[in-house]
């Protein structure tokens, strides 16, 4: 418990990006839910109403509470994050994945969207999260195998380079978690609310505007000359067409597979 203690940031952030920076307070603005994702969340949840949220953040996808039942108990490490919580959705506890302060089967289900690449031991996250876990357990997460597939990688590929190896694979989470696993792939919209790096596929532009190109944490992890010199080499294709040339199609595209997936593990039924 110890090494975990140490490795939080100075706002409380346990994982691998300090939500405390500054490039961070626009994250609300430019992470929103989007309703297409949040209804397949739900029909994740069946039956269960108590639920349980790890690395909760600003609250995306969470149920408000008591919203059709649902108690929620959310947990986020971050001050920053749990600032940024409406007042209307559950309080977070200060806590971390790895050592969850709750009974064995105490929850119903439980869920974590955009948190499990930043864990600082996945193998006693998914373990913790497991045992306080009754049904369902809901991940919204990407496959590392998809994530360089995107058109980005032309231009930004050390972004996409360090998101796919933060991200662990779907095996190695079915195999942590156990039971039966579910693996749904999830298409994003065109004009999809939550803008991390493949919601903006028919929308490059997006990137080139600072707030909503430093809401995805995936580019903190280049330097500031390296990330200039991605977002100038788009605005130079896209001044002078030549993005649009490969990708315009893109731009009228009503859905696009990538790589973001939920992945759900119930008890094995024997």
């Amino acid at each position: 418990m110890s090494n975990l203690l140490n490795s939080r940031k100075d706002d409380g952030s346990a994982g691998d990006v300090n939500y405390g920076e500054k490039i961070f307070l626009n994250y609300n603005v430019y992470r929103q839910p989007e309703p297409e994702i949040s209804n397949l969340i739900i029909k994740a949840f069946g039956e269960s109403k108590s639920i349980l949220n790890v690395g909760a953040g600003a609250g995306s996808y969470e149920p408000k509470q008591g919203e059709n039942g649902y108690t929620i108990t959310a947990v986020e490490p971050s001050a920053s994050m749990r600032a940024l919580r409406p007042k209307e959705f559950a309080i977070a506890i200060d806590a971390y994945v790895e050592n969850l302060p709750f009974k064995d089967n105490q929850f119903e289900a439980s869920m974590s969207t955009f948190s499990i690449h930043q864990w600082s031991n996945l193998e006693a996250g998914l373990k913790e999260i497991r045992r306080v876990t009754k049904n369902q357990v809901i991940l919204l997460t990407c496959d590392p195998n998809l994530v360089q597939n995107f058109w980005l990688n032309e231009y930004a590929p050390g972004v996409l380079g360090a998101e796919a190896k933060r991200y662990p694979t779907t095996e190695k989470i079915a195999q942590l978690l156990g039971g039966e696993i579910e693996i749904v792939s999830i298409p994003l919209p065109l004009l999809c609310k939550d803008g991390f790096n493949e919601a903006y596929y028919g929308r490059p532009e997006m990137f080139l505007n600072p707030n909503a190109c430093s809401s995805c944490s995936a580019w903190t992890f280049v330097d500031e000359p390296t990330r200039q010199s991605y977002l100038n080499h788009l605005k130079t294709d896209l001044e002078s067409g030549e993005w649009d040339k490969k990708y315009s199609n893109l731009r009228t595209q009503s859905y696009y597979n990538g790589s973001l997936i939920l992945i759900i593990s119930r008890p094995s039924k024997n």
